[in-house]
């Protein structure tokens, strides 16, 4: 069992619960899908079409670029705008809650940097 506080009262979950229930697990399963965070650094440049984002992310599949583009919109991270036209054209934004992943996902890049020869990124340099 693990205990949470909720408000100011503590509850107990069962482990089955935490993996629903746990904000900072969901979170962690949102960014760390392969594909999310080049998304969002892309993104993070301004208003890109569909078509943009998969020249930007080399090798990403149109079927993943769907998914992680679906996965950020649920999670509110990410605006699709239709734009009416023919072809009709859709814009993806980040939303300032996407905005904000930036900043932490700079920062896992810093450390990467940081200990890549020590977390066996990369060989270590003589």
């Amino acid at each position: 069992m693990l205990w949470y506080r909720k408000e100011s009262a503590m509850i107990e979950l069962a482990p089955d619960e935490i993996v629903r229930k746990c904000a900072a697990r969901q979170a962690l399963v949102l960014v760390s899908n392969k594909w999310t965070p080049l998304v969002v650094f892309v993104l993070g440049s301004g208003t890109h079409r569909f078509n943009e984002l998969a020249r930007r992310i080399e090798g990403i599949s149109q079927k993943m670029l769907t998914q992680t583009l679906r996965d950020l919109e649920n999670a509110r991270c990410v605006e699709r705008t239709v734009i009416p036209s023919t072809p009709v054209a859709v814009e993806y934004a980040l939303t300032p809650l996407g905005r904000s992943l930036l900043a932490p996902l700079h920062g896992i890049i810093e450390w990467a940097n940081q200990h890549a020869a020590e977390a066996g990124f990369v060989e270590p340099e003589d």
